[in-house]
């Protein structure tokens, strides 16, 4: 299909970006890679008046590593991820994650901001974001919010981003050397978007799991922790027993997604499979 017509910007400074956004205010949209919003226009799932390219913010590239944590801004592409040398020892679970998004000309365009804002419940980002209690920074010309992650995916492509705001990074929390964690998900082909995936980490203390998180990608029809899996974690030794009640509290816990890609059972038992898989991955992986 063809684009609908609309003009376009490239702004220099972030300032500029903002001024646009707020003079347009409702007719404009933010291009960031572009991988995600190419097709909505393409099926003209959206008209913008405007496109405001955000390619020439240099700041909003760089990736930064801390004793507070990871800050990842908008413009940081997957194969920045996967390049850093720092992120598999500072977030293993975030780059266990982006390893499986698409393939390599997609992780080459694809942004971490583009990812955030486009909201699918199948994509790994919104996903570890959730699981992780990251935040999410969205600027405008009347200032900086920092909002939750599990306040702004509000449900399938719909999020707590105002008309007039740019995402301007994700914050992930510290992440500590005692933490276990596993991620597993299955699509139909490689690189395609997941029927279902499982992000789980646990910090262990004494021998037994403590502040379990756990969400579901791909198979929920809302994008959440899930509390039962964790309560059948928290304060118990990972074994098999411990690894086979989480697993189904996890496809108990779940609204699933009845689909042509897949039915709400299948969903459900592939959920309990990835679930187990990711537990038992984390059980055996070194803190």
């Amino acid at each position: 299909m063809k684009m609908p017509a609309f003009d376009y910007a490239a702004p220099d400074t972030l300032p500029e970006a903002l001024e646009l956004l707020s003079r347009h205010r409702g007719e404009a949209r933010v291009l960031a890679g572009g991988q995600s919003l190419l097709p909505v226009l393409a099926f003209r799932m959206a008209q913008p008046s405007l496109l405001v390219d955000l390619r020439k913010l240099r700041d909003l590239g760089r990736i930064s590593v801390s004793p507070r944590g990871v800050e990842l801004g908008a413009m940081v592409r997957w194969c920045d991820i996967e390049e850093s040398t720092e992120l598999p020892g500072a977030h293993p679970l975030l780059a266990a994650a982006i390893a499986c998004v698409a393939h390599y000309p997609i992780r080459s365009r694809g942004t971490v901001g583009g990812s955030l804002a486009h909201a699918d419940f199948a994509a790994e980002l919104p996903g570890v974001a959730v699981t992780c209690d990251a935040e999410i920074v969205a600027v405008s010309s009347r200032g900086t919010r920092r909002i939750p992650a599990r306040e702004f995916f509000r449900a399938t492509l719909t999020t707590a981003l105002r008309e007039d705001e740019v995402i301007t990074a994700l914050v992930l929390p510290h992440w500590p050397s005692q933490r276990r964690w596993g991620f597993q998900e299955f699509s139909r082909q490689r690189g395609g978007f997941p029927l279902a995936g499982v992000a789980v980490y646990y910090d262990e203390v004494h021998g037994a799991a403590s502040n379990a998180h756990l969400a579901v990608i791909g198979a929920n029809s809302r994008l959440e922790r899930l509390d039962g899996p964790e309560h059948a974690l928290n304060g118990r030794v990972v074994n098999e027993d411990v690894i086979q009640s989480a697993s189904e509290a996890a496809a108990l816990g779940i609204d699933p997604v009845d689909d042509i890609d897949g039915s709400a059972a299948y969903r459900r038992g592939l959920v309990k499979t990835l679930a187990a898989r990711a537990l038992a991955d984390s059980a055996t992986r070194k803190a």
